[in-house]
């Protein structure tokens, strides 16, 4: 009786931070004790006191179908990107027999609208038929390219208007053209405002970059 009396004392003279810490000092505790792992009882949030057993069955369970979620978004990705990479693939071989700009837009824009879903994809020529003026060219170019050749994301509906017209184009890519002085600018629109975005990988639209600046370059001068 004094013996349960004492350990009743010890327990309620001893803090929950004293217990951590002793339990933090001394990890092997419960493979000494074992027996004590089935009697421990957890708050559920939903289904009360619940087994350490219990508890750790449903964190994995949880956990797994975290993973499984994350392995299926990446397979989803990766085979998207592989669709975008045959498109992009598709398109280079198309415009190498393009006699001229009108065939490259038609070409671009009928490429990437019905294999790539995109709302609208306009080649706008800094000279020539339908060029920019060159109030409009400085103007996109310093506001829009002033830390790269790349633009990813929403326009003002002013330039919305300058560049795609009455085309729907939520979000936009903007891609510059020309190695040594621009040349023109490809844009093209899709109907989602998330589809482009500022963190947008680049690789496929450099490569179609490298083949306008070398055909536009031809077409243009």
């Amino acid at each position: 009786m004094n013996d349960a009396l004492s350990a009743q004392n010890i327990a309620e003279d001893l803090s929950e931070t004293e217990v951590r810490n002793y339990l933090e000092a001394n990890p092997e505790f419960f493979v000494k004790h074992i027996d004590l792992l089935e009697k421990l009882q957890f708050a559920h949030p939903h289904k009360g006191a619940v087994s350490l057993v219990e508890m750790q069955s449903e964190q994995f369970r949880s956990r797994i179908q975290q993973l499984t979620k994350k392995l299926n978004q990446l397979i989803d990705v990766a085979k998207q990107n592989e669709k975008i990479y045959r498109v992009y693939v598709s398109l280079s071989l198309k415009l190498m027999k393009c006699k001229d700009v009108n065939d490259v837009q038609t070409t671009v824009e009928l490429v990437m609208q019905e294999e790539l879903g995109l709302s609208s994809v306009h080649i706008k020529p800094f000279s020539g038929d339908n060029a920019l003026t060159e109030l409009q060219q400085r103007q996109l170019i310093d506001k829009r390219f002033r830390t790269g050749p790349f633009f990813f994301g929403r326009l003002s509906d002013h330039e919305k208007q300058v560049v795609f017209s009455s085309s729907i184009a939520e979000s936009v890519a903007l891609v510059l053209i020309g190695d040594e002085a621009p040349i023109a600018i490809l844009a093209i629109g899709s109907d989602d405002p998330t589809h482009f975005a500022p963190s947008m990988d680049t690789l496929m639209l450099k490569q179609l970059q490298q083949m306008l600046n070398i055909l536009l370059h031809d077409f243009l001068s």
